[in-house]
C-alpha cells in the first residue's frame, strides 16, 4: 500500500516526523483490534496516552453480546437493540453489527479470550432488554480485562510500532484530508522528549468515551474525550452527544471510588430494593430490574428523592451464593474488601456516568466527514446505540467497525455511497453550527468543577434553565491549549469544549428519549426522530466558544 506524501505538509516539531500506513490513536477493543486488522495490510503506528493495557474495555464486567446460541439470531438481536435505541437507531448500522457479530466472537477465540463455558457449551448471560441469554463473558465478571490482555498480547508480537505514555495533540489536515498527528509525552521525564509529528493515509480514531466530565463516574482517569476534541478541532462533525448512558448500578461508599456492580448481577436474578426494603422498579416497568438502563437509572433517583438516601440497596441474599461467588469474582473482592459479602448484605448502588452514545459521527465504514479521518468504539457515532445503548454491544462495535474501516481502506470503492449520509444537508438531521454571540470574560471563577457542573446540570436529569447555566460556567473557561500546556491543562480544555458541546445538543433536543432525559419536556416528540449534528463553525471558534446563549446557523 502506498503511503502518503508528505511533502506538501511542514512539520513545525523538531523531532524527525514519521510516516505509516495506519495511524491508531486508543488502545482499547476498538484500538487494538484494528491494529491487527490493519497490520496484515501495511505498517501501523498505535498511540495510547497510558499503558497500552489502559483502557475502558479493561473495566469491562458484563461481556460481549452476539447472537451465537440455537435460541437466539442476529434479527432478534437486531429487534432489542432497535428497542433499546428508542426510535433513534440507525437500522443499517444494527444490522451490519448483529449480522457481524459472531464471525468477530471467532476473531476473539482466534487471538486466545477464554469466554467462560459450562458443561462444554458457552456459558452465555442475560442482560437488561435481551429476550435471549447471548452475553459472552469471560473470568465471570472480568470479561474485558480478558479480552484487553489476549488483544495487547497479540497486537505486541504484531510487529506494530507501539507509542505508549503518548499524548496526542492535534490531528493535521491538509487541503481538506486529514494527514498526521502531533504528539507529545503524557509523563514527566528528564530530559523532556521533543514533541513528534507522525504521517498516514489513514488515521483511525478509537480513543475511547468522556465519563471524566462527570463528578461520579465508572471510567478511568483516562477517559476525558480527547478524541472527540481532536476530531472537532480538525472539522469532523459530532452526533448525538445529549445522550449519554448513566448505568444504574455503581458501588456508593462513603471515600471509595466509584465501582461498577455489571448490569449482568440483575441479569442473574438481583432485587432492587428501596429504604423501605420494597422491590420497587416493578412499579416502573413490567421488566423490572431488566427494563432499558435508563429506565433503571431514573427509578432509582426517584426512590432516592423519596427516601432522601445517596443509594438504593442492591439484594442477592435470595441467590445461591456459590453461584454468585462464582460468577461474580471481581465485585464479590472488591465488597469483601469494603466489609460487605456479596451474596448475603444489601449493597449500596446509585446511578454514574458511564456511556457515550455519541460521538464523532461515520458512516457504514467508520469514515468520519473529513476524509482519511475514521473513528470507531465509543468515540463514534455509528448509530448503532440511538439514544440508549443495548448492554453489552459497545465491545461488539468496536469489534465490528475496527473490520470495516480496515476493509475499506483495502477496499475504497466498495459500497461508496455508504458516504453520503455525513452530508450537511442530509436529513432529518438537525445540523447545528454553535457560534458566540458575545464573549465573556475568561477569568470570569468557576463556581465549581467541571464534573460537578456536569452532574449538576447535564446529568441524568436536565431542565433549559439547568442546561444554559452549564453552557454560561463552561465557555468562558475553553481555551485554545497551547504549545506550552501540560498533559492535564489539555484534558480539562478537552473536557470543557466537549461538555459544551453535550449541554448546547441536549438544550437543541427538546424532548425526553433514552438517555436524554428533560423534566421541562418529560415526553417523547415523534418530530425529534432525527440526530443533533454539530459542526466547526470555524477552527479560530471552535478553540474557544465564547457565549452567552446558543445561536444556530
Amino acid at each position: 500500500m502506498p503511503t502518503i506524501n508528505t511533502i506538501n505538509v511542514a512539520a513545525t516539531h523538531d523531532a524527525p516526523a514519521t510516516t505509516h500506513d495506519y495511524i491508531i490513536i486508543g488502545s482499547g477493543i476498538a484500538g487494538l483490534f484494528t491494529a491487527l486488522r490493519a497490520a496484515q495490510h501495511g505498517s501501523v503506528l498505535l498511540l495510547t496516552k497510558s499503558a497500552l493495557e489502559e483502557s475502558n474495555t479493561r473495566y469491562a464486567q458484563g461481556g460481549i453480546a452476539a447472537a451465537v446460541a440455537s435460541d437466539d439470531s442476529p434479527l432478534l438481536h437486531e429487534a432489542d437493540t432497535l428497542a433499546a435505541g428508542a426510535g433513534l437507531c440507525d437500522a443499517q448500522a444494527v444490522r451490519v453489527l448483529t449480522s457481524e457479530a459472531p464471525a468477530r466472537i471467532r476473531d476473539l477465540f482466534a487471538v486466545g479470550v477464554p469466554f467462560d463455558q459450562h458443561d462444554g457449551a458457552l456459558a452465555l448471560g442475560l442482560e437488561a432488554a435481551h429476550q435471549r441469554r447471548r452475553v459472552l463473558h469471560a473470568g465471570g465478571d472480568a470479561t474485558g480485562f480478558h479480552i484487553e490482555q489476549a488483544l495487547c498480547r497479540a497486537v505486541r508480537a504484531a510487529g506494530i510500532t507501539i507509542h505508549e505514555h503518548t499524548f496526542v495533540t492535534e490531528i493535521m489536515v491538509a487541503h481538506g484530508r486529514a494527514v498526521g498527528i502531533r504528539a507529545m509525552p503524557s509523563t514527566v521525564v528528564v530530559p523532556a522528549p521533543r514533541p513528534t509529528t507522525h504521517y498516514a493515509q489513514h488515521i483511525i480514531l478509537a480513543s475511547g468515551g468522556a465519563g471524566q466530565l462527570f463528578a461520579y463516574t465508572t471510567n478511568p482517569a483516562v477517559a476525558t474525550g480527547d478524541g472527540l476534541a481532536l476530531a472537532y478541532r480538525a472539522g469532523a462533525a459530532l452526533a448525538d452527544l445529549e445522550f449519554y448512558q448513566f448505568h444504574p448500578t455503581a458501588l456508593t461508599l462513603p471515600g471509595v471510588p466509584t465501582f461498577l456492580v455489571s448490569e449482568a448481577v440483575r441479569g442473574e436474578g438481583a432485587y432492587l430494593r428501596n429504604a423501605a426494603g420494597v422491590r420497587f422498579m416493578l412499579q416502573h416497568d413490567p421488566r423490572g430490574e431488566l427494563a432499558p438502563r435508563d429506565v433503571v437509572a431514573r427509578a432509582i433517583a426517584q426512590a432516592m428523592r423519596a427516601d432522601g438516601r445517596a443509594y438504593v440497596d442492591l439484594d442477592l441474599h435470595h441467590l445461591d451464593p456459590a453461584m454468585v461467588h462464582r460468577r461474580f469474582p471481581t465485585i464479590a473482592a472488591v465488597c469483601r474488601d469494603n466489609g460487605l459479602d456479596l451474596a448475603r448484605d444489601l449493597l449500596p448502588v446509585a446511578p454514574a456516568a458511564h456511556y457515550l452514545m455519541g460521538g464523532v459521527r461515520t458512516n457504514l465504514w467508520g469514515e468520519t466527514s473529513v476524509p482519511g479521518l475514521y473513528a470507531c468504539g465509543e468515540v463514534a457515532c455509528t448509530g448503532v446505540h440511538g439514544a440508549n445503548r443495548l448492554a453489552s454491544n459497545s465491545l461488539l462495535e468496536g469489534l465490528v467497525w475496527g473490520a470495516r474501516i480496515v476493509e475499506r481502506t483495502i477496499s475504497p470503492q466498495r459500497d461508496a455511497h455508504a458516504s453520503d449520509v455525513l452530508q450537511p444537508g442530509w436529513q432529518p438531521d438537525l445540523h447545528l453550527t454553535p457560534t458566540p454571540i458575545s464573549t465573556l470574560n475568561a477569568s470570569h471563577p468557576l463556581t465549581a468543577s467541571m464534573p460537578q457542573i456536569m452532574w449538576q446540570y447535564v446529568g441524568l436529569e436536565r431542565d433549559a434553565a439547568g442546561l444554559r447555566e452549564a453552557i454560561r460556567l463552561i465557555s468562558g473557561h475553553i481555551s485554545q491549549p497551547l504549545e506550552g500546556d501540560t498533559v492535564a491543562e489539555r484534558e480539562q480544555a478537552n473536557l470543557a469544549l466537549i461538555g459544551w458541546l453535550m449541554a448546547t445538543a441536549a438544550l437543541a433536543r427538546t424532548e425526553s428519549r433514552g438517555g436524554h432525559s428533560r423534566s421541562d419536556h418529560p415526553d417523547t416528540d415523534p418530530r425529534w426522530q432525527r440526530r443533533v449534528v454539530l459542526h466547526t463553525p470555524d477552527l479560530a471558534i471552535a478553540h474557544a466558544p465564547l457565549i452567552e446563549e446558543l445561536a444556530f446557523a
